[in-house]
């Protein structure tokens, strides 16, 4: 197979039907929430909220998307992948990106945190949107643009600058969650439109019909079964979890340690994530793709677990500026961000492609439902504890993050389960343009 056919480019001009619908929509993730996100933490503590509120919510958050991800299999399977994707999407974002546009103080962000928890019925069902009926070869390379598309989303960051430039951090940040329910809804609009029910989408409606909610919660027995038997699955699972974990604590507190540590100020703070998100795709089309050629990712795991691990350190080191952030400061958190964006992208790709490699295909809405619901119940306790962390000191979240990036890595090394032999085309394909 030439190098050409085995680029991320290639793949990106030769997708049809659904794979090409959920990854060409993608880059309106940028004009819409991600324009936000970099301020969302800032904005909580702006209105008065204490970082405990702030990592309570995380943990609630998360607990919500336990919830909804237990019925999202069932949900998916009896709505279809694509109803249930449109759907689900106005609940966990148009709704929550009104109520926190308008939120005046900690119950606004509650309540918002609750309905967003509906984000894992509709990544559950636009996973299998997307793959379902995808080449099982491309499922990698489908995943690693989607990572590419969120990534360079990041470019209009900027516009978010501008505005909190302009109007102010409160202001600007109202208008960007308002502008985040209308790109949403742009965007779920196009994608329903242009998508189509999977074929197992309609062979599940077709043998859940009629079936009572009771009877198809049952049916997670045998997902639990199908799951509890694979090693390789249960190793996957672990993975994710952790890198969850890792996640959620960044996103949360490290535009805060960033702002209130660092003092790097407001209109900058977008900058952060575009930078790192540049250099995540850069990553994707030139290096990670020489670690994940093999069958067995156990190289990659460990280099991922590594670097980010030595990213979070780097934050933790960098010396607190008595006054404005200085030149060294910048020096620092651009090392931060290079190795993060490196061993971020690196387990996305693994926690993402591992969890599907290893799903049963007729059964594949249940089972991942059941694995996101795990790694949302093995995460969420650690929003409430970087919360009371930060509070004690802003840099503690980070130094919890690295303990567990050192528990990924061990388990990465002493504990790693080879991908089934006949994956081998589907790493393979990753190989760099």
């Amino acid at each position: 197979m030439t190098r050409a056919r085995n680029s991320l480019w290639q793949t990106f001009r030769e997708l049809r039907g659904n794979p090409r619908a959920c990854v060409w929509t993608e880059p309106l993730w940028g004009l819409s929430v991600a324009l936000v996100l970099p301020y969302a933490s800032v904005f909580m503590l702006a209105l008065g909220l204490r970082d405990e509120q702030i990592g309570f919510l995380a943990t609630v958050a998360m607990l919500s998307q336990v919830c909804f991800g237990l019925a999202g299999g069932i949900i998916t399977d009896r709505l279809g992948r694509r109803a249930t994707t449109a759907w689900f999407d106005v609940i966990a974002w148009v709704i929550p990106c009104l109520l926190w546009a308008f939120a005046q103080n900690f119950w606004f962000f509650l309540a918002a945190s609750l309905v967003n928890g509906a984000l894992q019925v509709t990544q559950n069902s636009w996973d299998c949107l997307m793959v379902e009926d995808a080449e099982r070869g491309q499922i990698t390379r489908i995943y690693s643009l989607v990572k590419v598309a969120a990534d360079c989303s990041a470019l209009f960051a900027p516009l978010a600058a501008v505005l909190v430039a302009q109007f102010g951090l409160e202001p600007a940040v109202r208008i960007l969650y308002i502008n985040a329910a209308v790109v949403m809804t742009a965007k779920i609009i196009w994608l329903y439109l242009w998508s189509t029910e999977t074929r197992q989408g309609r062979i599940r409606k077709e043998a859940t019909r009629g079936q009572s909610v009771w009877s198809l919660l049952a049916g997670y027995r045998g997902a639990l079964g199908l799951l509890l038997r694979s090693r390789g699955s249960l190793l996957a699972l672990v993975i994710a979890a952790l890198t969850a974990a890792v996640t959620l604590v960044n996103g949360t507190f490290w535009q805060v340690v960033a702002n209130q540590h660092l003092h790097v100020p407001d209109a900058l703070l977008p900058f952060f994530p575009m930078i790192r998100s540049v250099l995540s795709a850069l990553f994707f089309f030139t290096l990670i793709p020489r670690l994940t050629t093999a069958v067995d990712l156990k190289r990659a795991a460990l280099w991922g677990f590594g670097v980010y691990l030595a990213g979070q350190l780097t934050l933790v080191a960098i010396p607190a500026p008595d006054g404005a952030a200085t030149t060294s400061t910048y020096a620092f958190l651009g090392l931060c961000l290079l190795l993060d964006s490196f061993g971020a992208g690196m387990l996305f790709l693994l926690s993402e492609s591992l969890v599907a490699l290893h799903v049963d295909a007729g059964e594949r809405s249940r089972v991942m439902a059941l694995q996101r619901t795990c790694i949302m119940l093995a995460a969420a306790p650690f929003g409430w504890i970087s919360g009371w962390l930060s509070g004690i000191d802003r840099t503690y979240p980070f130094v919890l993050t690295a303990v567990l990036l050192v528990v990924g890595f061990v388990l990465a090394a002493a504990r790693w389960v080879p991908t089934r032999p006949d994956v081998d085309t589907l790493l393979s394909s990753t190989e760099p343009a």
